[in-house]
C-alpha cells in the first residue's frame, strides 16, 4: 500500500520494560534537531514492568500541539501492544512489524503490513534489548535523517553507558536506518513533510518542565514536594536546576510537611512552589487553610489525574477544580489558573508568584496528566516580559502585620527585615497579629478584608477567556485547560466560520465580561474532563450563565479527548 503522509502519527506500543520512553526520546530528539515540527505524548499503565503501553509520536509539516486518535504508522513491540492500540488502526494505518509478533492475528490486511525484523537484528548486535533503537533506526531511515544527528542524540542518551554501549546502540540504529530508507525507496510508504531549520533551535518542552521553568522565571528558590504522579516531573526538573538557579529543594516525608515548610518558606521571605496531584493536594488543604488566615502568599500546582483515592494514577482528568477552588475551611480569596499550552505554563506559572506576593493569597496552577507529559517544539520565550515583583517591606518598630486598609491589602513584611515584629498564627488576631476573640469588631474586619475586599481586587485583574476563531460566532466551544489544543485543532479542521472556541485559562475569579461573551452565542458546547461539569458549575455559580445538560461533553474514561472526538461533537451539534 503505497500512502501519502503530510501529518504523520506515529505509535509505538510494547510493554513496561521494553523501552517505549526511550524510542520517544531518542526520535523526537533527531527528528525535532533535523527540523520537523513535532508533538509527543504517552499513556502508561501504573507498572514498573509488563502491561502495555504505547507513546503518539505526530511530526507535521505544521505545528502540532495535541493528541490524534489515528495511527499513521505502528510499531508493536511485543504481540500484546498490536491487540491494545487495534481499535485505532484503520485501512490506511500501516504496521512496521517483526512478523513473529503477528502470529496468530487474522484480520489484517497484508498490504498494510511492513514485515521487519527488529529481533533478528538486534541480536546480531549482541542482544534482543537493541530492538526499540533498531525501531528508532527505521523510522529516521524512512525520514533520511542526518545520520550525524542520530550519533548526537545516542551519545547525550547513553553517555552514562560508556562508548561500548553507545556504539552498540548506534550499530543498532544503522541497520534500522537502512531497512527504513528502504522502505521507503521501494515505494512502499511515502512521507511529504517540508522542513524549517528555525524549528532546531526551538525548545521543546513537556507541562511539568514548562511549570518549572515558569516558577524558576517567577523567583522561585524554594520547593518541598512528596513525590506524586503525574506532578513529580516538575519537583525532579527544579532539582535537576536548582544549583544554577539557586533553589533549595526538600524532598518532604508527605504532603501536611510539604505545605508547611512552603508556607513557612514564604513567611520567611522566599518565594516558594508546592506540587502535587489530587491526591497528595487532599493532604494539604488545612495547611492552604493556614496560609488564608495568615493572608501568607503560596502558589501550588496541582497535576490532576483520575479519582477518588488512588484511582488512575497514570491517566489523565479534569476532576479537582473543585477541590482547588474550595479547599481549606474556612473563607478566603485565592485564584485558578489553568494553562491550556506550554507558553501559557510558563507565563502563567510566573505571574501565579507576583499575584501571590502582592495579594497575598494561594495560587492555584491546574495541569493534568495529558498535559505535562506532552510536549512539542515552541519559540523561544520571551523573556522581556518576566518580572519578578517582591511585594514585602522593610517593617518600622510600630509595624502591624494585618493593619487594617481601605482595599483590604495589609504591607507584608518578614523577619528579621527591619525593626517590626512579624507576627502570625492560625488563630484570629488583631492587626499586630496578637490572638483575639473580639467578635464585634475585629472578626467581622478581619472577614471583610481576607475574603470580600481581596475578591473585589482580584475581580479587577482576572484574566479574560480566550476567543479563537469566528469574531462573530453563534456557536462557541466552551473548554479550559489542556483541551485547549485538541478544541483548536479540530475547529480549523472543522472549518466551519461561524464557530469559535472560548478557552478559560483563569478559572477563578471570572473576568467581568465572562456572561457577555457566554450570551453573544447561540449555542454553548462544554468540553470538560469530569463526570459533573464542574466548570460548568461555576459558569452557573459565579458567571450566571447556565449551559443545557444536552450540551455538555463530558470526558471521564482517564483518557484525553483527541480532535476526532471533538470534530464528531461538532458534526453532531453544529448544522
Amino acid at each position: 500500500m503505497n500512502k501519502k503522509i503530510s501529518d504523520l502519527s506515529i505509535v509505538i506500543a510494547g510493554a513496561a520494560g521494553q523501552g517505549v520512553q526511550t524510542v520517544e526520546e531518542l526520535l523526537v530528539g533527531i527528528l525535532k534537531m533535523s527540523g520537523y515540527n513535532i508533538f509527543a505524548t504517552k499513556e502508561y499503565e501504573s507498572r514498573v514492568r509488563g502491561g502495555s503501553n504505547s507513546t503518539e509520536i505526530r511530526v507535521s509539516s505544521n505545528r502540532v500541539t495535541t493528541f490524534v486518535n489515528r495511527i499513521d504508522l505502528l510499531i508493536p513491540l511485543n504481540p500484546a501492544a498490536l491487540l491494545h492500540v487495534k481499535s485505532r488502526l484503520s485501512e490506511n494505518s500501516m504496521i512496521l512489524s517483526d512478523p513473529s509478533l503477528l502470529d496468530g492475528v487474522h484480520d489484517l490486511n497484508e498490504k498494510q503490513i511492513i514485515s521487519f525484523p527488529f529481533s533478528k537484528i538486534a541480536s546480531e548486535v549482541g542482544s534482543k534489548i537493541y530492538a526499540n533503537v533498531v525501531a528508532v533506526g527505521a523510522i529516521a531511515g524512512m525520514f533520511i535523517t542526518d545520520p550525524n544527528i542520530a550519533k548526537i542524540v545516542l551519545t547525550n542518551r547513553f553517555s552514562s553507558k560508556g562508548s561500548k554501549i553507545i556504539n552498540k546502540n548506534f550499530t543498532a540504529f544503522q541497520k534500522g536506518y537502512e531497512l527504513g530508507k528502504n522502505v521507503i525507496e521501494n515505494g512502499k510508504f511515502t512521507i511529504n513533510l517540508s522542513k524549517n531549520d528555525k524549528i532546531v533551535d526551538e525548545i521543546l518542552l513537556n507541562g511539568n518542565e514548562a511549570v518549572g521553568l515558569g516558577a524558576i522565571a517567577g523567583g522561585c528558590n524554594f520547593i518541598s514536594a512528596y513525590p506524586m504522579s503525574p506532578s513529580t516531573g516538575a519537583l525532579q526538573f527544579l532539582a535537576a536546576n536548582s544549583e544554577e538557579f539557586g533553589i533549595i529543594i526538600d524532598q518532604a516525608e508527605d504532603e501536611i510537611a510539604a505545605i508547611n515548610k512552603n508556607v513557612a518558606a514564604w513567611y520567611a521571605g522566599a518565594r516558594a512552589l508546592a506540587s502535587t496531584s489530587g491526591g497528595g493536594f487532599a493532604l494539604m488543604t488545612e495547611g492552604v487553610s493556614l496560609a488564608g488566615i495568615m493572608e501568607n502568599p503560596i502558589v501550588i500546582h496541582i497535576a490532576q489525574r483520575p479519582g477518588p483515592a488512588t484511582g488512575l494514577p497514570t491517566r489523565t482528568a479534569q476532576e479537582d477544580l473543585n477541590l482547588a477552588l474550595y479547599a481549606g475551611h474556612g473563607e478566603f480569596a485565592r485564584i485558578i489558573f489553568a494553562p491550556g499550552t506550554i507558553e501559557q505554563a510558563f507565563y502563567l506559572t510566573q505571574k501565579a508568584f507576583n499575584l501571590a506576593d502582592k495579594y497575598q493569597i494561594p495560587v492555584f496552577v491546574l495541569t493534568d496528566q495529558n498535559f505535562v507529559d506532552g510536549y512539542y517544539n515552541i519559540p523561544q520565550f520571551d523573556l522581556s516580559r518576566i518580572k519578578v515583583d517582591n511585594s514585602f517591606i522593610k517593617t518600622e518598630k510600630d509595624y502591624l502585620r494585618y493593619k487594617f486598609t481601605e482595599n483590604g491589602i495589609s504591607p507584608r513584611g518578614i523577619p528579621g527585615y527591619g525593626e517590626g515584629l512579624v507576627r502570625a498564627d492560625s488563630d484570629e488576631h488583631t492587626e499586630a497579629g496578637q490572638i483575639t476573640e473580639d467578635m464585634e469588631y475585629i472578626r467581622p474586619e478581619m472577614v471583610k478584608k481576607r475574603y470580600y475586599k481581596r475578591l473585589k481586587l482580584l475581580e479587577e485583574v482576572a484574566d479574560e477567556p480566550k476567543i479563537v476563531g469566528a469574531t462573530d460566532y453563534s456557536t462557541l466551544i466552551v473548554c479550559w485547560g489542556s483541551n485547549y489544543t485538541v478544541v483548536k485543532e479540530a475547529i480549523e479542521e472543522f472549518g466551519n466560520k461561524e464557530i469559535a472556541m472560548g478557552h478559560f485559562h483563569q478559572l477563578f475569579p471570572l473576568h467581568s465580561n465572562t456572561k457577555e461573551i457566554l450570551n453573544k452565542a447561540k449555542k454553548v458546547i462544554l468540553i470538560e474532563s469530569n463526570a459533573s461539569g464542574q466548570f460548568a458549575n461555576v459558569l452557573k455559580l459565579y458567571g450566571d450563565f447556565d449551559i443545557p445538560e444536552k450540551q455538555k461533553y463530558l470526558n471521564y474514561s482517564g483518557k484525553p479527548f483527541a480532535v476526532e472526538d471533538i470534530i464528531a461533537i461538532l458534526q453532531k451539534e453544529v448544522n
